[in-house]
């Protein structure tokens, strides 16, 4: 049963049965709006899912597509050749219908939600407004008409007419926004009838439209599928009818005579570990090795292939064979190869000692010859040597590897390095070593000078300073933490300094190619903390203070702009002077520049300490002058570079009594 028709006339009226009647019309516009929410919400749900399947098949199809299939042997049967190419056909005819499937669903939202939302727009939306008017107009006239009835009868004629006035023309505005809104809902009532059924109708056409497309390129399909199933009902066939003589074939290869008729009769050949450093550490990776005696070819297959790719076989011509000494290696059946084609030794581990023993009798192989130990007292500490040694080491890495990933933090052959430290500090002809040599590549010299810090019978920054050194790294302050490392460190011996000068200005330098090398102050710290700092007793609290030791590196490296360890000698007098960045007093220097510097008080040739702030670019140093009179000096003949717009020259600094 509909709803009664909604006379014009009635809108005059305005009687109760007419309200009643347009409060049913305005229920049934209130659910036609919100089966439209719920059509286009569920809509786009649809053309979603459409999208998201019509996606995953050309994923799917994609991924048929770069798929090929390897035989064995070299040729193919016709039935293979189809089973070969049946991914492609597969993905060929996915690729047809999901094109038009996309096609449909590009123009889904046009032909589907876009109409539906119009007509919420413009038609319900535009009802809406009219109700608003009507029941604004509503209750402004009956408001109207409740005070005129309450005039008084008294009031003069005028008055009265003018009020008659007034109430009929709301009279007048109410009736219309009536009619207006009578008629909109009439409007609504009519247009869903085809808008709202005509965007659905051609959203189902299209997509029994793609169905219809599916169901013609099945029946297309079908004469291939018939051809594909023979092939594979064929391969099977002949799979069935070999694999019972492949299984005979394999268990008369498992007889032990077989084995030795096939190992006689073969070059050497089985699986080894190779050892292999990686920038996270040591690794070992399975191989396939094959060697040949008659050329000492030997050939390495990594079993770990990478994904799509197939790598190449790796061809080495040995020159010795060395079993590796058990104490050497945490490892077991282990020996080494030297190779014409590799600088350091490649370590191998075989299955067994058996399997051990084979390889090396197929390449010759020999006992491991032991060197002798390394005297530390007389060869391993701060001495001439030593200084040649760390600096070769320092100007080789700096000209050749500055720049190699992971450089100091990748591990050399312990063999290379234990044969370049004994021939180097050799006490019958020290430092006679060529860095340049092809048998030393760069991770035996890194290697060997972090093997000769730690091999000092002290460690460089000391014993002495070690407790002091781990406390001041400890402090929350991080001025203090600062400020008392740079203190400690000038309590270290001159020699000791000294080489750790030249060592942390090359670490900085490392350290400022690490968008190459990646090796930051942070990395480079954790490297050379333990090599530089130790405590005198190893123990567990010891242990635990390693991360210490490496802030203590790390700011040395980080911080060196702020504190140069610069050791320099004056012009005129023994006058030692070392750099730091602590700011203190303010200095007028020439009268042209405020700049911040401390000094310590001095007279005579004492050491001075002169903190600097690290923007000033130093490329002549000055002399220390004595002026007599209660411990006063002057700094002249100071040449500072020019250094962020600001010129210092060569004009005295005087003293100032707040200096001391």
């Amino acid at each position: 049963m509909g709803h009664p028709p909604l006379e014009f006339s009635d809108c005059y009226k305005d009687s109760p049965d007419f309200r009643e009647t347009l409060k049913c019309y305005e229920l049934e516009l209130e659910r036609t709006n919100k089966f439209l929410k719920e059509l286009i919400k569920d809509g786009n749900s649809v053309i979603a899912a459409i999208k998201g399947y019509s996606l995953a098949v050309q994923k799917f199809s994609q991924t048929l597509s770069t798929f090929q299939f390897d035989f064995i042997g070299d040729s193919l049967t016709d039935d293979e050749i189809n089973i070969a190419e049946s991914f492609q056909e597969f993905a060929g005819l996915l690729q047809e219908v999901e094109h038009d499937r996309m096609m449909m669903i590009q123009n889904a939202t046009t032909l589907l939600i876009k109409p539906l939302e119009k007509f919420r727009k413009e038609q319900i939306g535009a009802t809406k407004e009219k109700k608003k008017k009507f029941e604004k107009e509503g209750e402004k006239y009956y408001s109207l008409l409740d005070k005129h009835l309450n005039l008084s009868a008294k009031k003069k004629e005028s008055q009265l007419q003018e009020a008659d006035d007034l109430l009929d023309k709301e009279r007048v505005n109410f009736y219309d926004s009536s009619v207006e809104y009578v008629y909109q809902i009439h409007q609504v009532q009519d247009r869903k009838k085809f808008d709202v059924v005509e965007p659905v109708l051609a959203f189902l056409h299209s997509i029994f439209t793609i169905n219809s497309l599916v169901v013609e390129t099945t029946q297309d399909f079908m004469p291939y599928k018939q051809e594909l199933q023979l092939s594979l009902q064929n391969t099977r066939n002949h799979y069935e009818s070999t694999c019972e003589e492949l299984e005979e074939l394999m268990m008369r290869m498992k007889e032990p005579s077989q084995i030795c008729k096939i190992q006689n009769f073969l070059p050497m050949e089985g699986f080894l570990y190779i050892q292999e450093k990686r920038a996270l550490g040591v690794s070992w990776v399975k191989h396939y090795c094959k060697y040949h005696k008659e050329g000492k070819q030997l050939t390495m297959v990594s079993c770990e292939q990478k994904p799509n790719t197939k790598q190449a076989p790796t061809l080495l011509t040995l020159k010795s064979c060395i079993r590796r000494r058990t104490e050497s290696i945490d490892k077991r059946f282990c020996f080494d190869v030297e190779t014409a084609e590799r600088n350091a030794p490649v370590t191998f581990q075989a299955l067994s000692e058996g399997d051990r023993k084979l390889w090396m009798e197929a390449m010759d192989g020999k006992e491991p010859i032991y060197h002798s130990p390394i005297h530390k007292q007389a060869e391993m500490e701060l001495n001439e040597t030593g200084f040649k040694f760390v600096k070769k080491c320092i100007n080789y890495i700096e000209d050749k590897a500055i720049t190699q990933e992971g450089v100091y933090r990748t591990v050399g052959s312990n063999i290379q390095v234990q044969k370049l430290i004994n021939t180097f500090f050799d006490p019958t002809n020290p430092g006679n070593v060529d860095f340049n040599s092809s048998d030393i590549d760069d991770k035996t010299i890194t290697s060997a000078l972090k093997f000769y810090l730690r091999s000092l019978s002290e460690p460089l920054m000391t014993y002495d300073l070690h407790r002091d050194l781990m406390c001041a790294a400890k402090s929350d302050n991080l001025d203090f933490r600062l400020s008392e490392i740079h203190s400690l460190i000038y309590k270290l011996p001159e020699k000791n300094r000294e080489m750790l000068e030249i060592l942390i200005t090359h670490l900085v330098y490392v350290c400022s190619c690490s968008d190459e090398n990646r090796m930051t102050p942070s990395n480079m710290a954790v490297i050379f903390g333990p090599t530089l700092m130790r405590a005198k007793e190893e123990t567990v609290a010891a242990m635990l203070d390693i991360k210490f030791q490496n802030i203590v590196v790390e700011i040395l490296i980080e911080d060196y702009e702020k504190v140069q360890i610069i050791n320099l000698t004056g012009t005129s007098g023994n006058f030692h002077k070392t750099i730091l960045a602590k700011p203190s007093l303010e200095v007028c220097v020439s009268g042209r520049l405020h700049w911040r510097k401390s000094f310590q008080s001095f007279s005579g040739s004492q050491e001075i300490r002169l903190f600097i702030h690290p923007s000033i670019v130093w490329t002549h140093f000055f002399h220390v002058g004595s002026r007599g009179g209660g411990g006063g000096g002057a700094l002249s003949g100071a040449y500072l570079g020019n250094q962020v717009g600001y010129t210092l020259d060569r004009e005295p600094v005087h003293h100032r009594s707040d200096f001391s």
